[in-house]
């Protein structure tokens, strides 16, 4: 009988590496073990392979990310008798994860008597050292997708990155679809071909698509190929809070359960409470502190603040002396805070993804579970809690879809690039389209960023201040014109584009009489401690004697000294102001959203809810209807001499925007008079002079209004200049940092303004004027999402004409015309016309 053909033999798995002493040791000495995926990334780094490391909070990525490079470091022998060069370079998307992962290594290291030379530089680092570290590179640096733009912009780049040997990219997850991740992925281009040889090793705890994960990482490597998985820990622990208190219809503050929060915080070691925005972040504070009748030590922690500040908080929690710290994304990624054993979400989290990494700061051990509170501060939010609850629960993650790269960070990494040396284009394009995100991009694409970068355009070429760099007439290669356009880059690299900051100082000295210039004798005020940064739009609607909260203080605006916000403090103020930051919202997931729509359409789910807002859905499926996954409810009624049309789609607040712009305009034409619309995360509500109960809603909401309606919008639109303007800072079409001054807001408006209105004229195909189109679709207007919200409805719309405003209404109009204030104040106005909606709306 003839034998059939013998199946191969599956070659049997490699033994585990053996870790070398002194590693060894340190971890028997701890009672530890490396773990298999921590072994598992040392073997495939000194077989010189790439990683993606996608293990939970708690499994040791950091120390496996690192571990190849200590030990290869460790054989080179003592630092003081080998030559400075750059061995791994550490990328985290924040300084204060930098700053933490520096800490955890050089305790190690001490420990070990390892000979590695391990340091920091993020924008926190002095100038001086930073010039230290470019003369003489550490083993090991730690650095920001920002500091690396700069390092590649720097002249001879490439001898300083030749000798790189690893590359660690923490939280990647977080940087891949952004901007900042269009330019680092330039950025490693880069470093490959300075050092072709270079291992990479990705970390991160939430990936909703680990294989576009591993395309951004290294393109060059098939992504199933690189992903290492670590074993799950243990499932977290996650309650939503059922307050005693009533559940404001509307609203962001969580006022209503400060007590409960302060009660939690009490029974917990250490408690880190996340809020959403940085205005939010102050608040909270504040409140909490109005009821620490223990005099609990509680700190906070945002990007405004000064570094001094934060780094006291973060070296506070450090050595366990604090018992809470209100925070925003500031410290949601990676940070190892090992005492903490309670995370606090204030308000519901946007996003299963954010709250698996939020959590992962509480018990930061893989065996333990972590432990996680969710305060939702509005009657929808409950369910968006409740849904982000149970996503967790079922391990189920979102994440965006990746991301074609950005042609304005492109202009700013080609024009990096010529600051270093000169480039041959060719080999340049080569370089870049072997990038993730600039996979797609076609040569007569580069070529128009390239053209931008040279002359600013058809339009803007008679200028010579667009002329940033020069092509050698011999080489044909490109170069920066002159010693001070490459100077000017290197002072704007990066992809944060924030509005105009101004520093927020301390008076010193007695105030100025009411009416007296601050100058007045008897009533000077000197410049004292720097507290942070404001927006200053913010500071441009206060007057003098105006009451501030920030940096957990109650502030009194007392002048304005060029770039300085002069304060002093005020104890006894009634109504602060709250400062509120552009771009500090986060949008609704599309993945959450779709679970609250499910679980509005399940009953059976409705258990789990609260008493009150079990009553407010039964008093909607009463009076009106209840949102239906597919389907699109819309209601009209009329109220106080006008005429509301209110729709439900919970696709966020972005795309519900763009559709009220659109259905505004389209309503105009209906001769319906509308004169105005306010958008939530859950609904979206237009008014006007008009009944609107007889409009056809199928003709309203067809999908054509994204076409003629949106470009005829966008043209007229501000927000297309407020994008242009944006991408014209990335780019360096416009520079806000010179040597010899920063622009204003103002100055940088104006630059902007005019430009956009010189191309829109003159060169409508602009290259930047395609990338502005292309960020407000996918960001601002959320074009994309609201484009898939239409296509489901289509033929599925439910419309309620009804005599009087629903009870899922209510929320909605509590929106209209709101001013943000703070205190008793704001309680009172809201609660007023809450009463006032909720009695009509319950009415039988």
């Amino acid at each position: 009988m003839a034998k059939g053909p013998t199946r191969p033999r599956k070659p049997a798995a490699a033994p585990p590496p053996a870790v070398p002493e002194p590693f060894a040791g340190w971890f028997a000495a701890r009672g530890w073990a490396p773990r298999p995926h921590q072994l598992a990334v040392l073997a495939r780094a000194q077989a010189g392979r790439s990683s993606l490391l996608i293990a939970p909070t708690g499994g040791g990525k950091t120390l496996a990310g690192f571990l190849p490079s200590l030990i290869e470091i460790a054989a080179l022998g003592a630092s003081p008798v080998r030559p400075h060069a750059l061995h791994t370079l550490y990328v985290s998307p924040l300084k204060a994860l930098a700053a933490d992962v520096e800490r955890n290594l050089l305790g190690p290291a001490r420990e070990m008597d390892l000979a590695a030379r391990i340091e920091s530089r993020t924008g926190d680092t002095p100038p001086a050292k930073r010039q230290r570290q470019r003369a003489r590179p550490p083993d090991v640096l730690l650095t920001t997708p920002e500091q690396l733009a700069l390092l590649i912009a720097s002249e001879h780049a490439d001898a300083y990155f030749a000798d790189l040997r690893a590359v660690i990219i923490d939280e990647a997850h977080a940087l891949a679809p952004t901007k900042r991740g269009d330019l680092l992925a330039l950025a490693l281009a880069r470093l490959r071909t300075f050092a072709p040889t270079h291992r990479r090793i990705g970390l991160s705890a939430t990936v909703a698509d680990p294989l576009a994960l591993g395309r951004w990482l290294d393109p060059h490597t098939d992504s199933a190929d690189l992903i290492v998985t670590g074993a799950p820990g243990a499932a977290p622990v996650i309650d939503v809070l059922a307050s005693d208190a009533r559940i404001p219809w509307s609203g962001h503050t969580g006022r209503h359960a400060i007590a409960e929060v302060y009660a939690a915080i009490q029974a917990a070691r250490l408690s880190l409470v996340f809020v959403n925005t940085r205005a939010q972040a102050e608040m909270t504070f504040q409140e909490l502190w109005r009821i620490n009748d223990a005099n609990l030590p509680i700190g906070l922690h945002h990007g405004s603040l000064d570094v001094e500040q934060r780094r006291k908080v973060e070296t506070a929690m450090a050595r366990g002396v604090l018992r809470a710290v209100v925070c925003t994304s500031t410290l949601d990624l990676g940070i190892d805070w090992g005492d903490v054993d309670l995370v606090i979400q204030m308000g519901a989290p946007k996003g299963s993804s954010r709250l698996v990494q939020r959590i992962g700061r509480a018990n930061h051990r893989l065996d333990e579970p972590s432990r996680a509170l969710l305060v939702p501060t509005n009657r929808f939010e409950v369910l968006e809690c409740r849904a982000a609850q149970e996503a967790v629960r079922e391990g189920a993650l979102d994440g965006g879809e990746p991301r074609i790269g950005g042609l304005d960070c492109l202009a700013q990494h080609v024009m990096g690039v010529a600051c270093s040396a000169p480039f041959d284009a060719d080999a340049l394009y080569a370089e870049i389209a072997a990038t993730d995100p600039y996979k797609d991009l076609s040569r007569r694409q580069f070529d128009r960023v390239l053209d931008l970068v040279a002359t600013g355009g058809y339009a803007l070429r008679a200028y010579d201040r667009y002329r940033r760099i020069v092509q050698d007439p011999k080489t044909g290669r490109w170069r920066a014109r002159n010693a001070q356009v490459a100077q000017q880059h290197r002072m704007n690299v990066g992809a944060i584009v924030e509005a105009t900051m101004l520093n927020v100082r301390l008076g010193m000295g007695p105030r100025p009489r009411p009416g007296s210039p601050l100058g007045a004798p008897g009533g000077a005020l000197r410049l004292g401690k720097k507290l942070g940064q404001i927006e200053e739009y913010f500071i441009e609607g206060l007057t003098p004697g105006d009451t501030f909260l920030f940096a957990g203080e109650i502030l009194r605006f007392e002048a304005l000294r060029e770039t300085d916000v002069i304060a002093t403090r005020a104890v006894d103020a009634e109504a602060p102001k709250i400062p509120s930051y552009n771009g500090g919202k986060f949008p609704l997931s599309t993945f959450l959203a779709s679970r609250v729509r499910a679980m509005l359409d399940d009953p059976a789910a409705w258990r789990r809810l609260p008493a009150q807002v079990r009553e407010w859905f039964k008093m909607q499926r009463l009076r009106s209807a209840l949102p239906k996954p597919d389907h699109l409810l819309v209601e009209t009624f009329p109220r106080a001499g006008k005429h509301y049309l209110v729709c439900y789609p919970f696709d966020g607040r972005l795309a519900h925007q763009t559709l009220g712009m659109l259905l505004t305009r389209r309503l105009e034409r209906l001769r319906k008079k509308p004169m105005g619309f306010v958008a939530s995360e859950y609904a979206m509500a237009v008014w006007g002079l008009e009944p609107m109960g007889d409009v056809d809603l199928a003709a309203l909401f067809d999908q054509d209004m994204l076409g003629d309606d949106l470009d005829a919008w966008l043209a007229e639109s501000a927000l297309m200049k407020r994008t242009f303007r944006t991408c014209a800072v990335i780019s360096g079409l416009i520079e806000r940092k010179s040597p010899r001054a920063e622009k204003t807001g103002r100055q940088v408006t104006f630059s902007a303004d005019l430009i956009y209105d010189v191309l829109r004229a003159h060169e409508p195909d602009h290259v930047l004027l395609e990338a502005a189109f292309a960020d407000a679709g996918e960001g601002f207007l959320d074009i994309k999402r609201l484009g898939a919200l239409l296509a489901r409805v289509q033929g599925r719309i439910t419309h309620m004409d009804l005599p009087r405003i629903s009870p899922f209404a209510v929320p909605i109009m509590l929106e209209v015309g709101r001013e943000p204030i703070y205190g008793e104040a704001q309680d009172a106005i809201l609660a007023e016309a809450t009463e006032d909606l909720v009695a009509d709306a319950m009415r039988a």
